[in-house]
C-alpha cells in the first residue's frame, strides 16, 4: 500500500488540524476504512476553561466518517480523568458512557465514540483503528491467532474478538504493557490499531502493517474469474436486471420505501458466478460494524432458468419472504431482552448472473451497503484462499446488530426529508421549469432521473445539484419523449441507477403559435408528438413499473392554462395539451385502482428562461394580444386578477406539494399557478 502522506501539506498543520488530516487520508482509502468506520486520536496539550493546561484526548466522534470529517466532529476528553479506569476490573457498556460524557471539555461536543477508552489506554499520543481489508482477511480464518503470529511474528498483538467497550479497551492496554515496543494490535474479526507519538509515524504504522498483510494475501489468493464466454452480454444482462429490480424493490420496502444500488462489475459478476458464492456469502460480514449497512448476510437469490415475467416475480417473492422468515428465526433464538426487531428485509441481494442489488433508505445508504459488500466479497475470497472463511458467530452478531452503543449511531443521522426515499423522473429538466422544479425535489430529498434532449445541458444541472448535496442525488439521461425507443432506454436506465420509480413529472413540452390557416402540419405533427404522444409514452412507461413494484406512484402533469382558457393563434398548443390533460384524467381513473395517483399543474405567463418562449413565440404572442414585445411581460401580470408576476419556482412549489405526501388524499386535481386568471378557473 502506497503512503498518502504529504509533508508539504502536513507541514502547514498543527494539533487537531493534523489529525484531521491524518483522519482524512486514511479515510480516502477504501480498503481501510468505509462509510463512517474506524477511529483515529490524538492526546494535546490545551488550557481549559479556567486557563488550565490540561492533557486532552481529541477523539472521532461516534459516527463520523473519516473520509469528511472536520474538526468539529471529534470530541475533547479530559485525558487524565479517563486514566484511572484501568484500574476496575469491569464496567458496563452504560456506566462507561456515562463516565466519558462527564469527561468531555465542550458542551457541544458530538458523542465520543465506543472506543474512547481504547485510545486512551494506549500512551502514544497518535492512535488509528482500521478495518482493512487486508488485515481482516487474516484474521478471518479458522485459525487466525496463529496465521498472525506466523505475519507479525512478535511485532503484533493479538486480541481474540470481544464487542467494543470497556473489556477490549483493558485487553488492548495489557497487550501494549506487556510489550511497549509494539506499534500495533489486531483485533480478531475486527481490524487494525496502530500507534506513535507523532501523525505521519502511526499512519505509516498503518501503511506497514497493511502493506506486510497484503503481500502475505498474494501468495495465497485464487483468482474466481469466471470464462467471458458464460456471461450474458452486458445490454441483456441490463435488460433482464430492469426487469427484476421494480418487484425487488416492491419486496424490500415492505417496512418503507428503499432506493437500491445495482453493481454489475468484474468483480461482482465473478463472486456471483461463482460455484461456492451460495454458501461462502451466507457465513457473514467480514466485521461486525458493517451488519449496521449490510445486516448478516445477503439474500442469494438465484433466478429459473425459464425466465418468464411470472416464472421470475414468484421467485423473487419466494425467496424474499424465506430470507424474512429465516431472519426472524435468527433473532428469536439470540436477541436479549428488551430488544424491538429491525426490518427483515435483505440489505443485499445476489443475483448469479445480473450482479449485486443494495438496498438503502436513501442514495447514500444504498452505496454505503454496495461499497461495503464490494469490499466483503474480496475479504471471502482472500480468506477462503488462504484457509477458511470464518466470522463471529451468530449470537455475537445479534448481540452487535441490537446493540444500543453501536445504534445510537442512528439517531445521529439527519432527520428524513420527505422525499428521501422518493425516486423520481423529471421530462424537459433542462427547461426553466425543469430545473425549478429538479432542483426542488432534490433540495427535499429525491433521487431525480433528469431527462431532456440537451445532453449539455443536462450534464450541467446534474453536476450543479449534485455538488451542492454533496451526493450522487442526480443522473442525467438524454431523453426524447417522441421516440418510444428512446423512452424504453431512459426508463430502463433510470431503474438500474435508483432501481425504480415512484413519481414521473411530466414537464416536456414545445409551443407553437400561428392562425390555424397558416399553421403547418410539422407544426401541428410536432405539438402533438412532444406534448400529446410523449406525455403517453413516458406516463404508459412509468405505469409500467408502478404496477412491477406494487407500491402505488404518483405522477404530476405540467399542463397549461391553456387548456381552459385556449387562446388566439395557439391552436396547435392548445389542442396538445387539451389531449394531454385527457389523458391524465383517465391516468388518474385507471391509477387508482393501483394507488397510483394522477394530478395537474396549469402555469401560465412563465417568460424568464422558459424554452417554449423563444423569441419567435415571444413576437407572435405579443402580436396576438395587441402588445409590443416589450411590453409582453407586463401585459401578462396585468391581465391576472392578483396582479402578480409566476415564476418557475412557484410552479416547482406546486409540483412539491402535489408530489409529496401532502396531497395523499388528492387525485384527478388541476391546479392554476397563474396569478388568477378567470377564464382558466378549473370547472
Amino acid at each position: 500500500m502506497k503512503s498518502g502522506w504529504s509533508d508539504k501539506v502536513a507541514s502547514k498543520l498543527n494539533g487537531l488540524d493534523t489529525l484531521v488530516y491524518a483522519s482524512r487520508i486514511i479515510g480516502k482509502e477504501e480498503s481501510l476504512v468505509l462509510w463512517g468506520g474506524g477511529n483515529s486520536s490524538a492526546k494535546l496539550l490545551q488550557k481549559d476553561h479556567l486557563g488550565r493546561e490540561v492533557r486532552v484526548l481529541w477523539i472521532k466522534g461516534s459516527g463520523s466518517d473519516m473520509r469528511t470529517i472536520t474538526a468539529n466532529q471529534f470530541a475533547p476528553l479530559r485525558l487524565d480523568e479517563l486514566l484511572p479506569l484501568m484500574k476496575q476490573d469491569s464496567m458496563s457498556d452504560e456506566e462507561m458512557v456515562a463516565y466519558q460524557s462527564r469527561c468531555v471539555m465542550e458542551p457541544t461536543a458530538p458523542k465520543p465514540s465506543i472506543e474512547t477508552l481504547l485510545h486512551a489506554f494506549i500512551p502514544a499520543l497518535y492512535v488509528y483503528h482500521t478495518h482493512a481489508d487486508a488485515i481482516c482477511s487474516l484474521t478471518d480464518t479458522s485459525d487466525s491467532a496463529a496465521l498472525i503470529q506466523r505475519v507479525y511474528g512478535g511485532k503484533a498483538a493479538f486480541v481474540p474478538y470481544v464487542r467494543p467497550g470497556f473489556h477490549l479497551a483493558k485487553l488492548v492496554a495489557e497487550a501494549y504493557h506487556r510489550n511497549p515496543a509494539l506499534r500495533g494490535v489486531i483485533l480478531d474479526k475486527h481490524g487494525l490499531v496502530t500507534w506513535a507519538d507523532t501523525p505521519k509515524a502511526a499512519y505509516h504504522e498503518t501503511i506497514r502493517m497493511v502493506t506486510k498483510a497484503q503481500l502475505h494475501v498474494r501468495r495465497f489468493r485464487k483468482s474466481c474469474a469466471v470464462s467471458s464466454d458464460a456471461r450474458d452480454s452486458r445490454s441483456s444482462r441490463h435488460k433482464l436486471a430492469a426487469s427484476v429490480i421494480p418487484v425487488l424493490r416492491g419486496m424490500v420496502s415492505e417496512f418503507g420505501r428503499m432506493v437500491m444500488a445495482y453493481d454489475d462489475s468484474g468483480a461482482v459478476l465473478d463472486f456471483v458466478n461463482h460455484p461456492r458464492a451460495g454458501s461462502l456469502s451466507q457465513i457473514g460480514p467480514f466485521t461486525p460494524d458493517h451488519m449496521l449497512h449490510t445486516k448478516p448476510k445477503p439474500l442469494f437469490l438465484e433466478l429459473p432458468k425459464a425466465r418468464t415475467a411470472a416464472s421470475m416475480e414468484h421467485v423473487i417473492r419466494t425467496k424474499v419472504r424465506q430470507y424474512r422468515k429465516e431472519y426472524v428465526q435468527y433473532f428469536n433464538r439470540y436477541k436479549t431482552p428488551g430488544v424491538t426487531m429491525l426490518d427483515s428485509n435483505p440489505r443485499i441481494v445476489l443475483v448469479p448472473g445480473l450482479g449485486m442489488f443494495a438496498t438503502g433508505k436513501s442514495r447514500r445508504a444504498a452505496r454505503s451497503a454496495r461499497d461495503i459488500y464490494a469490499h466483503t466479497i474480496d475479504v471471502i475470497l482472500n480468506a477462503s484462499s488462504i484457509d477458511t472463511y470464518t466470522t463471529i458467530s451468530a449470537k455475537d452478531m445479534c448481540d452487535f446488530e441490537y446493540w444500543p452503543m453501536e445504534n445510537f449511531k442512528l439517531t445521529l443521522l439527519p432527520r428524513e426529508k420527505q422525499l428521501s426515499r422518493r425516486i423520481v423522473l423529471v421530462t424537459g429538466a433542462a427547461g426553466a421549469l425543469g430545473r425549478a422544479i429538479a432542483a426542488k425535489l432534490v433540495d427535499e430529498g429525491a433521487s431525480v432521473i433528469l431527462t431532456d434532449v440537451n445532453q449539455a445541458k443536462l450534464r450541467a444541472l446534474s453536476d450543479e445539484l449534485n455538488t451542492q448535496t454533496g451526493e450522487s442525488n442526480t443522473v442525467p439521461i438524454l431523453m426524447d419523449v417522441t421516440s418510444e425507443a428512446s423512452v424504453a432506454r431512459a426508463f430502463e436506465q433510470a431503474v438500474l441507477v435508483y432501481g425504480g420509480l415512484d413519481i414521473l413529472v411530466s414537464n416536456a413540452g414545445i409551443a407553437r403559435s400561428a392562425p390555424l390557416d397558416e399553421l403547418s402540419l410539422e407544426d401541428w405533427s410536432d405539438s402533438l408528438a412532444v406534448n400529446a404522444t410523449g406525455h403517453f409514452l413516458v406516463c404508459r412507461a412509468a405505469m409500467r413499473i408502478f404496477k412491477r413494484q406494487g407500491l402505488g406512484g404518483n405522477i404530476v402533469v405540467v399542463a397549461t392554462k391553456n387548456i381552459l382558457a385556449p387562446g388566439r393563434h395557439f391552436g396547435a398548443y392548445s389542442a396538445s395539451k387539451a389531449a394531454q390533460a385527457q389523458l391524465a384524467r383517465v391516468l388518474a381513473i385507471e391509477g387508482a385502482e393501483v394507488g397510483v395517483r394522477v394530478n395537474m399543474v396549469n402555469p401560465d405567463g412563465i417568460i424568464e428562461g422558459s424554452g417554449i418562449w423563444s423569441s419567435l413565440v415571444k413576437r407572435q404572442r405579443a402580436k396576438s394580444y395587441g402588445v409590443p414585445i416589450t411590453g409582453l411581460a407586463a401585459h401578462l401580470v396585468e391581465r391576472t386578477l392578483l396582479k402578480v408576476k409566476v415564476s418557475s419556482q412557484d410552479v416547482a412549489e406546486t409540483v412539491l406539494f402535489l408530489a409529496s405526501d401532502r396531497s395523499a388524499k388528492t387525485t384527478g386535481a388541476m391546479i392554476p399557478v397563474d396569478g388568477g386568471v378567470k377564464e382558466a378557473f378549473p370547472r
